[in-house]
């Protein structure tokens, strides 16, 4: 089991590095979070309808989407939504209808607006992730889908030591790179409105994975759920 008293990412470390990754983003962290980024955005485009993107970044997904989508980004970086802006203003992405500066913990969306929610690397960075993905149900339809997608990490054996050493030199930065998956489980369990749907790891080397949840969903869980459980 996890331990959920890890410190918190601090926010102001989290800006201050946003708003120096900015100019750079798309060079250095574009390749390696491209598999994953393809992954969610296609779970994303096969659920369709209005879609929300927390941690939009500086917009390297829109080109992921396609017209049978309509898309909102936030981000919590004001530099990386001034990237995002920037790409969006070239209007090659028509089905992005707007990004916002917002934080995810506090959506300013009324209630069941969106029939899926995306978060692509972010909800490890969230102070409080269990606050934010209670606001992704909030603003979800009923069936609607939150899809993650981020690294988790090994809770046993010399990974998981390697990482839990990691991340002592990491939370400096706010980052949390042993950020589990029973972390999840425990907050869809405790959310009645949450079914956990599946999860699967992206290939092709398994770093990243993909996760699904439905609100008010009747569909069947994966089997991959419990298998990977």
């Amino acid at each position: 089991m996890s331990n959920f008293t890890d410190r918190k990412p601090d926010k102001k470390a989290i800006q201050k590095a946003c708003a120096r990754w900015a100019p750079i983003y798309d060079i250095v962290c574009g390749p390696i979070f491209l598999d994953g980024r393809r992954a969610a955005a296609r779970a994303a485009c096969d659920v369709g309808g209005r879609i929300l993107e927390i941690g939009v970044g500086i917009g390297l997904s829109f080109d992921d989407y396609d017209n049978s989508t309509e898309v909102i980004g936030i981000d919590l970086s004001a530099s990386m939504v001034a990237r995002a802006k920037a790409r969006l203003a070239s209007g090659q992405y028509p089905y992005v209808k707007k990004v916002a500066q917002m934080d995810a913990a506090h959506l300013r969306f009324p209630d069941q607006s969106f029939d899926c929610v995306v978060g692509q690397f972010v909800i490890a960075l969230a102070a409080n992730p269990e606050r934010v993905l209670s606001e992704c149900v909030r603003v979800l339809k009923p069936g609607g889908q939150i899809i993650l997608v981020n690294h988790l990490y090994f809770e046993t054996g010399t990974a998981a030591a390697i990482e839990r050493w990691a991340s002592h030199h990491a939370q400096p930065l706010g980052l949390r790179p042993h950020f589990s998956l029973a972390r999840l489980r425990v907050w869809a369990q405790n959310h009645q409105d949450v079914t956990m749907l599946g999860l699967h790891k992206i290939p092709p080397l398994g770093v990243y994975t993909l996760t699904r949840f439905s609100r008010n969903s009747n569909a069947a869980r994966d089997p991959a759920c419990s298998a990977a459980a």
